[in-house]
């Protein structure tokens, strides 16, 4: 450490902004994707929650640092995963299925632990977590920024809100729905405004346009992002036209709509995935025979339109919507990805610098930069050439500094 680095980690020490048992450790790997480059025999210098630098072969190590040797590995930023339900637990006792099991709000947050713990597995240290009942995803939020539950950094949306059952449209009633939301402590509004979900595949909307409006502008007033859920294009539509932040799904999405996203600016979190998760787990799901046929087409429909918003310069993130048993399968999105014609690195960034973006936290996550939160990751193999490698070669991670994988 430089005398300049160690008075400046003084000051820092004494304005209380570095814990008292902050210490410089530099993490070597063969070669680093920063979220923007590859840098060969790269050095990642940390001194508590924060990169303090990022250099290159052994003079970009400071004296006296503790050395983490990752020579063997590729490193990544940590990862972001744009939509998880991490509060949806199963306990994979005989004769249960995932959904339908009955316990305790506080029992399935603590027994939820495991799937955050499967998700830092997979590279990903920051989630956007969309529908969680009783605001149990608040409650992991609290307990991991507190360090008192390991998990990845939660922005969690609590309940969603969706179209009230045998009820003509109202705007103004769901604007009140999005203020009771922000009074609760959300990060992001979710908002369901299609059926679609689980081995359904109608994408049949069911949140107007109006009333998409109506909650967009109030959660912006209100300093909130808002997600809206479609599986069908007409919902996809509005929800770009009423100035949603991200879409949640989507197929069939027209050429004028992905256009309209482009120009806007809007981020599409397709989640192609989930269905081949849905069509690899039937049997433990139960769902009806035939099912998979459904799902097949979907994904096809789905991808097509990836495809499409690829070319159009749609900003595309990555989102596993994982439930239940497909928690560390969490990144395996990102091949679908690739399949959509985005190269590797494009791929990475949708699960970085885009969703970083998405997130307001540019200057925070999806890069491995000075100044930005330590979240790294050690991968055996190479993603940028091979995007499989992602999927079962992560070894190491840290997050906040600290590691939490091995």
């Amino acid at each position: 450490m430089t005398l300049t680095r160690a008075w400046l980690c003084a000051l820092l020490l004494i304005a209380g902004v570095l814990p008292a048992d902050a210490q410089t450790r530099a993490a070597r790997f063969g070669r680093l994707w920063d979220g923007t480059k590859v840098i060969a025999d790269a050095v990642v210098v940390v001194e508590g929650d924060r990169i303090v630098a990022v250099g290159s072969g052994n003079a970009a190590v400071p004296k006296g640092a503790e050395v983490v040797d990752l020579r063997k590995y590729t490193g990544l930023p940590g990862l972001i995963d744009l939509h998880t339900h991490i509060t949806y637990y199963w306990d994979r006792k005989p004769g249960t299925r995932p959904r339908g099991q009955r316990r305790l709000p506080a029992v399935t947050v603590f027994l939820a632990q495991e799937n955050a713990r499967l998700t830092l597995e997979t590279g990903v240290t920051t989630v956007r977590d969309l529908n969680a009942g009783n605001d149990m995803d608040l409650a992991m939020r609290e307990l991991i920024a507190s360090g008192a539950m390991i998990g990845p950094r939660i922005l969690a949306s609590g309940p969603g809100l969706s179209a009230r059952q045998g009820q003509p449209p109202d705007p103004e009633a769901m604007k009140k729905l999005v203020e009771e939301r922000v009074k609760a402590g959300v990060d992001w509004i979710k908002v369901f405004g299609s059926r679609g979900g689980f081995e359904n595949v109608d994408g049949t909307q069911t949140v107007s346009f109006d009333e998409m409006k109506a909650i967009v502008d109030a959660g912006h007033a209100l300093g909130k992002k808002v997600a809206i859920h479609s599986y069908g294009a007409s919902g996809v539509r509005d929800a770009v036209r009423a100035g949603a932040d991200s879409v949640e799904h989507g197929a069939d999405v027209d050429d004028e709509t992905l256009a309209e996203m482009a120009r806007r600016g809007t981020v599409w979190v397709p989640t192609v995935d989930h269905n081949r998760y849905y069509i690899d787990a039937q049997a433990e799901y139960g769902f009806a025979q035939g099912s998979d046929v459904a799902l097949k087409d979907y994904i096809e429909r789905n991808l097509e339109s990836v495809r499409r918003a690829v070319k159009a310069g749609v900003k595309i993130g990555m989102g596993s919507d994982a439930v239940y048993s497909m928690f560390g399968q969490n990144t395996r999105e990102l091949g679908w990805m690739v399949k959509a014609g985005m190269t590797n690195a494009q791929a990475l960034a949708t699960a970085t610098t885009t969703a970083a973006a998405l997130l307001g936290m540019p200057d925070k996550l999806g890069q491995v930069a000075p100044g930005f939160l330590a979240d790294l990751v050690a991968v055996e193999g190479d993603p940028l050439t091979n995007i499989d490698a992602l999927f079962t070669g992560v070894r190491w991670v840290m997050k906040d500094g600290k590691v939490v994988v091995p």
